[in-house]
């Protein structure tokens, strides 16, 4: 099979490592707007070679958009114009606004919306890894609207990368992201800043730093080209999200200016319910 990724920073880098690895791919074309990423790409060696957009999409049989979601809502339309029989896929972390955008596209049914939920902190074709999405959950999205053989194809691609296959409206998969996913990553930038903040003045703050601080704020090192986009893609399940958790915040506040040590202690032992679902 041919595969053609366009993006070949982490997501996609990572996802054409083990597709040549596993053997899903005998090939793969590499699509790229940035110059260095595509070159270097090249030759790391996860693509063969580095096409434009229309030759790449035309010579394959899959086509994969790893690219962040604001610039995945311009590029899909221009992609589904270009297919014959191929299938389309995409790594996006928002569903809504992307499926709004091809929802009367005459090849609707080629494209097979996807969200690998997967990565690091890391950003470029250069943090592309091997095994990046083992063991983690794939939602399909809206898959009655794709044709069945479309869907069976995507299906067999993420089986391939060792992910677990779920299927999710896209309106709900919006939903479950802000509250999984999107804050997580809001917190952590909002922690940084603060920290950053403070470290104007105190310049040892870093060096009293430990696992926890590091664990929590790992997510503040991601790219700002893509989360800034998902955010206001998903500006209406982030939001309502952000008010809970500044609701949260506030509670902690209170007790801790009331100096009530019972109320804090019910607020964290509430908290440790999160174990049973992790």
């Amino acid at each position: 099979m041919v595969v053609t990724i366009i993006g070949l920073g982490l997501m996609g880098g990572s996802m054409a490592i083990d597709l040549k690895k596993r053997d899903f791919a005998h090939q793969i074309i590499g699509v790229d707007k940035d110059k260095i990423n595509g070159n270097a790409a090249l030759n790391i060696g996860f693509v063969d070679e580095l096409c434009d957009l229309e030759s790449a999409v035309k010579r394959a049989e899959l086509i994969v958009l790893a690219i962040p979601v604001d610039a995945a809502i311009k590029v899909l339309p221009q992609v589904l114009d270009l297919i014959d029989t191929q299938v389309v896929t995409d790594m996006c972390s928002t569903k809504g606004s992307l499926l709004d955008i091809v929802t009367d596209h005459p090849k609707r049914k080629q494209y097979v919306a996807a969200h690998p939920m997967a990565g690091t902190e890391f950003s470029g074709p250069w943090a592309a890894i091997s095994g990046l999405f083992d063991g983690k959950a794939s939602i399909l999205c809206d898959t009655e609207n794709s044709d069945i053989r479309a869907v069976a194809k995507i299906r067999r691609l993420f089986e391939e990368l060792n992910m677990r296959i779920t299927f999710m409206n896209s309106k709900d998969h919006d939903v479950h992201a802000a509250y999984v996913s999107h804050i997580s990553h809001i917190s952590s930038f909002a922690l940084a800043l603060t920290v950053l903040e403070k470290e104007k003045n105190e310049k040892h703050i870093f060096n009293l730093a430990s696992g926890g601080f590091g664990s929590t704020v790992r997510l503040a090192k991601s790219s700002a080209d893509m989360w800034s986009p998902i955010f206001t893609q998903n500006k209406e399940n982030v939001l309502t999200v952000l008010d809970t958790y500044i609701e949260k915040l506030n509670e902690f506040r209170s007790h801790i200016q009331d100096d009530d040590t019972e109320k804090l202690a019910d607020l964290i032992k509430e908290s440790n319910k999160i174990k049973r679902v992790l």
